[in-house]
């Protein structure tokens, strides 16, 4: 690390004047706030490591939250790769060691329910965000690392924890928000816009307690994808109709390529309801129960840029372009229209007491109760023109998992005193169902069924046994030692293809995971941490039971996948300021067998085992209240991470490269004012740096669609309390317009305003 440049760093602290109060100046500011009242974390917060969170009544004075996933935009490493408002199929969850391409490397939970979707790997299995509502957040914690027993393999990145709100009393909330943003790009010049209603009611009377909460979002995106052909693929010479409006470009490699239009304009309108229901039998043993549900109706758009002799626009066909015919594909610009349906359970029965024993039995499920997305394969123009197409149904997909916890507290006091050990301790399971079939129709609009075409199909099941001791070795010393084992299981793989069915076969495998801890309290003012666990991250069902049938055989695919080994540890020092706190940390990860897409053939790509990747890296976070002046709260974090590919045996140039969507610098700045008890103010900074987005690393322009570019954007939202019950708010995200990319172009310049009634 002896090459880090604090340069991009060095801005973001001059802007808010703390360079003074940081251990390096290139630490910038973020917005991880140690919280004061309301619910405790249900994170293992006696655990000496690294924890950060933010309380919903912050997030909802300082950060323009759309989504539930926006309460993260300013806490230290972590990264939502959220390219539109609604984004629902893309925004993985990023952390120190892991890029937007790892969404199995992170657990996502809302009040115990898993919202992580572990059926598979990459951009399209991300955490069902949807089923949480920003006016619903009562406060978020992040764990970093594999740190605590309680968690599988899956939490090497971090655990995110969403607690939700649970009145005390009579309350309701009512929010309206809209939205515009410009868009330019290429031969786009376009305005979208979309708006946001939420609703919200709930009571407490007695042992009873409930909550609804409902909401609708009805967003148009920009254009995410772009038709493009490169001008290798043209064939010289007569042929094709003449066409006007393909611009000239360079792909991530730097090859000449041609952009003739956009597509993926999404407009999605997604409805939200969700139920809680509490009991509380005594003091200290409370029932609860969730419902939640979430569909989503969206039409996927294109629009040539390619006009022929008359004006109009081209779609299909051969075409000319200066001299050189190219062939346009059904698939270039193909609409499409997705219907889905998910519904999501939780139960638990929890004895909270503070005395010797308590105990939890939780357990949830999470249903595709219906999703189906449609898509020509022969051209059209538009969401309207019908026709032959195919139909893909993941209906009957989804996860469930039951847990079965305790904490013993031998020695504790009558009066709940700390006792000397806390041993946590519980048996879980986690199972996890793909079902995924395609069939063809004439119909491609309103097909119920039709011609099979093909099937993917495949299980998970992760049974788990965990000890975890936290020991209060003297006042000054804190120590956690934890132990789980784990039972992966991989059954039921089949695909199919118009010719037949055939199987993979079953498989299982167990591991153990070993997590250590200390802290020590060097003086009033100094902690020092240290932490080190490993985990063991398994194959998807959609990495494991993937590939096509060739002969009557599976082809390009590994059904001998291994499994992720990590091993993680870091450093940390903590001191207290006299309105704030700093840390510093030093993280290391060490991964083999890491799971990525590579060349199989020279045609093919499908998920094998990396050799092994080393991340090495400094986290610095800073917060602090009313610096310099009354009022002022400032938050930031840096991260630099050097990620190195020491071995990879199935593509040896990726060797000495960096660890693809992992930037070498993230940082982050919120300095949020408060003036007088009615005005809030903030101005927010996110930085990323220099990123690929291949394991050899040969895309240097990421500038372009299909690249991953760093970026540098600004945020601003001001706050107006008009009563005890009505506030407003005017907020900018990308306020100085900066155009990024992470193979999708994200959000340009975008107003957003709020209303919102509290009673």
């Amino acid at each position: 690390m002896n090459n880090l440049k604090c340069k991009p760093l060095a801005v973001m602290l001059a802007a808010m004047g703390a360079a003074a109060s940081v251990i390096c100046p290139a630490h910038a500011d973020h917005a991880v706030v140690t919280v004061n009242g309301g619910r405790p974390s249900s994170l293992p917060t006696q655990i000496p490591t690294t924890i950060e969170g933010i309380t919903g009544a912050q997030v909802e004075d300082r950060i323009n939250a759309s989504d539930s996933e926006d309460a993260l935009k300013y806490l230290p490493s972590l990264n939502v790769r959220k390219r539109y408002i609604g984004d629902y199929d893309h925004a993985v969850l990023a952390s120190r060691a892991s890029g937007t391409g790892n969404s199995a490397r992170s657990m996502v939970y809302a009040d115990g329910i898993l919202l992580s979707n572990l059926l598979g790997n990459g951009a399209t299995y991300t955490p069902r965000w949807g089923l949480v509502t920003p006016e619903e957040i009562e406060r978020v914690d992040v764990l970093y690392g594999p740190f605590s027993a309680a968690y599988p393999g899956n939490s090497v990145g971090a655990v995110v924890d969403f607690q939700t709100r649970m009145p005390t009393r009579l309350e309701a909330h009512v929010k309206l928000s809209g939205y515009g943003q410009g868009f330019k790009q290429y031969g786009s010049d376009t305005h979208h816009y979309g708006k946001q209603g939420s609703a919200s009611i709930g009571d407490r009377q007695g042992a009873w307690s409930w909550w609804l909460d409902v909401s609708r979002l009805d967003s148009n995106g920009q254009p995410i994808a772009f038709a493009n052909k490169l001008l290798s693929q043209g064939t010289v010479g007569g042929g094709g109709v003449p066409v006007t409006g393909a611009i000239a470009d360079r792909n991530p490699v730097n090859k000449d390529w041609l952009i003739l239009g956009a597509t993926n304009q999404i407009h999605t309108v997604q409805d939200h309801a969700k139920v809680k229901l509490a009991y509380d039998a005594s003091p200290i043993l409370r029932a609860s129960y969730t419902l939640g549900w979430w569909k989503n109706d969206a039409e996927r758009s294109s629009q040539s840029y390619l006009r022929d002799a008359a004006g109009n626009p081209v779609y299909r066909g051969d075409i000319n372009v200066g001299g050189v015919k190219y062939s346009l594909l059904p698939s270039d610009f193909a609409p499409s229209r997705g219907d889905l349906e998910h519904v999501m359970h939780g139960f638990s029965l929890k004895q909270h007491s503070k005395g010797e024993f308590s105990w939890e039995v939780a357990a949830s499920l999470y249903d595709y109760a219906r999703d189906r997305v449609r898509t020509p394969t022969v051209a059209v123009p538009d969401l309207n023109t019908n026709g032959q197409g195919n139909i893909t149904d993941m209906g009957g997909s989804g996860w469930n998992t039951l847990a079965l916890k305790g904490t013993w507290r031998p020695g504790v006091d009558a009066q709940g005193g700390a006792a000397p050990h806390v041993l946590d301790f519980g048996v879980q399971r986690d199972s996890a169902k793909l079902r995924t079939r395609v069939f063809s129709s004439a119909d491609w609009i309103g097909a119920g069924d039709g011609k099979h075409v093909s099937t993917f199909n495949g299980e998970m099941r992760l049974d788990s046994l965990y000890a975890q001791d936290t020991w209060r070795i003297h006042e000054l010393w804190k120590a956690t030692l934890g132990l789980r084992f784990e039972r992966w299981q991989a059954f039921g793989g089949e695909i199919s293809n118009a010719a037949g069915l055939l199987y993979f076969p079953g498989r299982s495998e167990s591991s153990w995971s070993p997590k250590a801890a200390l802290a020590y309290r060097a003086s009033e003012l100094w902690t020092l941490k240290a932490s080190a666990g490993r985990a063991v991250r398994n194959p998807t069902a959609a990495e494991l039971f993937q590939g096509s049938i060739v002969d009557g055989k599976i082809i390009n695919t590994d059904p001998t996948l291994r499994a992720e080994r990590s091993w993680t540890s870091e450093l940390t020092a903590e001191r207290m300021l006299d309105h704030g706190s700093l840390r510093a940390t030093v993280f290391h990860e060490n991964t083999r067998d890491a799971l990525y897409s590579q060349a199989l053939t020279p045609t093919v790509n499908t998920v094998q085992n990396v050799g092994e990747i080393r991340t090495t890296g400094l986290e610095l976070s800073y917060q602090a209240d009313h610096v310099p002046v009354h009022g002022l709260s400032l938050t930031g974090s840096a991260t630099y991470a050097d990620s190195e590919i020491v071995r990879n045996a199935r593509l040896p140039a990726s060797v000495g490269k960096r660890q693809p969507r992992v930037p070498d610098w993230r940082a982050t700045l919120l300095a949020s004012y408060h003036l007088g008890d009615k005005w809030t103010t903030s101005l927010g900074a996110r930085y990323s740096g220099r990123q690929y987005g291949t394991l050899d690393n040969s895309d240097p322009n990421g500038a372009t669609y299909t690249g991953v570019s760093d970026y540098f954007v600004a945020d601003l939202r001001v706050r107006y309390r008009f009563s005890p019950q009505w506030t407003g708010a005017l907020g900018i995200d990308n306020l100085n317009n900066r155009k990024y990319w992470a193979f999708h172009p994200y959000t340009q310049r975008t107003l957003i305003a709020e209303l919102k009634f509290d009673l």
